[in-house]
């Protein structure tokens, strides 16, 4: 029978940075996977990534003030540390980094991490400090836990980019891993915002993965026109009804940059509202 331990929990910097220098000074391969908690499989499966490539495995659970705006739902935000603790320690998790907001943010913190264009459009217009908080806590998690390979989720896209940005920027010595977007049997997205959608909502929410499945399918059918992509998307998304599009858009693969006709690798991305929750998602076509 296989022996589950649950993960150690260190809740200050000094003593995680020390868990992985030790392991470090004696060769073991650290991976970290940074997350707000409230775990749901897409998170394990990238704890699960970081321990087929490394020998210890540390998942941060922080809820991050400084990348929710003052509209946004951080004081609602599910904290579920014993829950979380207890989904980690059948994936093998060794430590969870859980630190305060006063160990992150001690009094007098100003800096704040700008990572430039790629943080610019779409969740950046329309959450105008949300990646300045996601750079500047990720390098201090990066600081803490300098591990020698981070594990991120593609659900978010544009924080990959901006994550990947700054590494190369400041010269982080972190490898930065990007893993699958994990989704549900009926193609919803998995994240810990889903748990805000009632029953009706949930089933709607699934119209954001099927438009794009729509979109992909006419690309293989030879259409290559954006317009006439997010036309359809538009008009599926409006058919189903209850899902408020803030934004459809078609990038090149790997990078924010927008494009009018389809030739290679493309992204597309979609954010919108079902209920009050608002919901990401992306998918590759092309």
């Amino acid at each position: 029978m296989k022996t589950v331990t649950s993960p150690t929990i260190v809740r200050t910097g000094e003593d995680i940075r020390q868990v992985v220098h030790d392991a470090q000074r004696v060769g073991r391969r650290v991976g970290v996977v940074p997350t707000m908690g409230a775990l749901h499989q897409g998170h394990l499966s990238l704890v699960d990534a970081a321990r087929e490539h490394c020998d210890l495995v540390v998942v941060t659970v922080f809820v991050n003030p400084t990348q929710f705006a003052p509209h946004e739902d951080y004081q609602r935000y599910p904290r579920e540390l014993d829950s979380d603790a207890a989904k980690l320690a059948q994936h093998g998790c060794d430590y969870v980094f859980a630190p305060s907001v006063e160990e992150m943010y001690p009094d007098g913190f100003e800096t704040s991490i700008d990572v430039g264009s790629v943080a610019l459009p779409y969740e950046g217009e329309r959450r105008p400090t949300h990646f300045a908080g996601v750079a500047t806590v990720v390098l201090k998690l990066l600081s803490l836990v300098p591990a020698d390979a981070a594990f991120f989720g593609q659900k978010d896209y544009q924080q990959t980019l901006v994550v990947g940005q700054m590494i190369r920027d400041l010269n982080v010595p972190t490898d930065l891993v990007v893993c699958p977007t994990v989704r549900e049997s009926d193609g919803l997205a998995m994240s810990s915002r889903n748990a805000y959608l009632d029953e009706d909502q949930r089933q709607r929410a699934t119209a954001l993965s099927a438009s794009m499945q729509l979109a992909g399918r006419m690309v293989d059918r030879g259409e290559r026109d954006v317009a006439t992509l997010r036309r359809a998307m538009e008009s599926h998304l409006a058919e189903v009804g209850g899902v408020d599009v803030d934004y459809i858009a078609f990038v090149r693969a790997g990078t924010v940059e927008a494009v009018e006709t389809i030739a290679g690798e493309t992204m597309v991305l979609i954010a919108a509202r079902v209920g009050q929750t608002r919901l990401i998602d992306n998918m590759q076509i092309g």
